[in-house]
């Protein structure tokens, strides 16, 4: 009886996992077409304004975008921080961002965490001899396959301010999409066209000019932080690709066009698009 039942047994269980799949499937795709409410879109445009910049298409897609992920992730406040509608809509549209126009997908992210601010991580510091460990102010984590942490304080901010240069979300989401290739080193998951020589060759010279100009004591365009490691540069230029687009393409045309392409967006035309200069 039993050498019966195993291929029975083994069509059922395939015939779920096809269901789970086709249901999964179907799901995805109704989510991406669903747009957000009037209301949400109000918050969205109020606390990200940057949003405002994308042409019609991507926003439509944003807004898909968005509720897949909220569909994904569970966000937990700490600290006795209650996460509100507002809250999800403001990290989630920033977090989005970076993917509005392309296939990848924070797959293994399940959690966002959200501090009221600024919070106290433990890291030790290196003197040539000794490790010492220390408590320091953070703004924001990214762990490989999650959670995400954040500074409430410092992700409104973020948000609210597109043009100076500083967003926690989108750096620690850029560390998320960094991570997708199984490391966290710079090195992101390359779009078809895209060579790795190229890649490296674009982002070695802008993170060495970098450098160059900390040291002469200039002002930089990308944060000063990019200048910690090739991983770090990564998520503070696509901030400045998304905050300062027009003056990262003009300052660093090969790596603006390397951003562009990974992320099949070209935010100086939206800049231009409205205006801003």
């Amino acid at each position: 009886m039993t050498s019966w039942l195993v291929p029975g047994g083994i069509l059922l269980v395939a015939g779920l996992l096809t269901y789970r799949w086709w249901w999964r499937r179907r799901r995805r795709k109704t989510l991406l077409a669903t747009p957000l409410t009037a209301e949400q879109r109000e918050v969205v445009e109020r606390l990200v304004p940057l949003v405002k910049r994308l042409p019609q298409p991507l926003r439509q897609a944003l807004e898909g975008k968005m509720n897949l992920f909220f569909d994904q992730i569970t966000f937990r406040g700490i600290n006795g921080l209650e996460v509100t509608e507002a809250m999800r809509l403001s990290i989630g549209a920033q977090a989005c961002l970076l993917i509005v126009n392309s296939p990848v997908w924070y797959d293994t992210l399940r959690n966002v965490l959200v501090y009221p601010s600024a919070f106290l991580t433990e890291r030790g510091t290196h003197d040539g001899h000794f490790v010492h460990e220390g408590h320091h102010a953070t703004l924001g984590e990214s762990w490989a396959r999650g959670p995400v942490v954040l500074s409430w304080d410092d992700a409104l901010q973020g948000g609210l301010d597109a043009q100076d240069g500083h967003n926690v979300v989108i750096h620690e989401f850029a560390h998320q999409l960094d991570g997708l290739s199984g490391h966290v080193d710079g090195i992101p998951i390359l779009r078809k066209g895209q060579t790795y020589a190229g890649w490296e060759q674009a982002m070695l010279d802008a993170y060495h000019d970098h450098g160059e100009r900390l040291d002469r004591g200039e002002r930089t365009l990308i944060d000063p932080y990019g200048a910690t490691n090739h991983q770090e540069f990564f998520a503070e230029a696509i901030v400045a690709f998304f905050e300062k687009p027009t003056a990262l393409r003009s300052e660093e045309p090969a790596l603006y066009a390397q951003l562009a392409q990974l992320l099949a967006l070209d935010p100086a035309q939206w800049d231009l698009a409205v205006g801003v200069r």
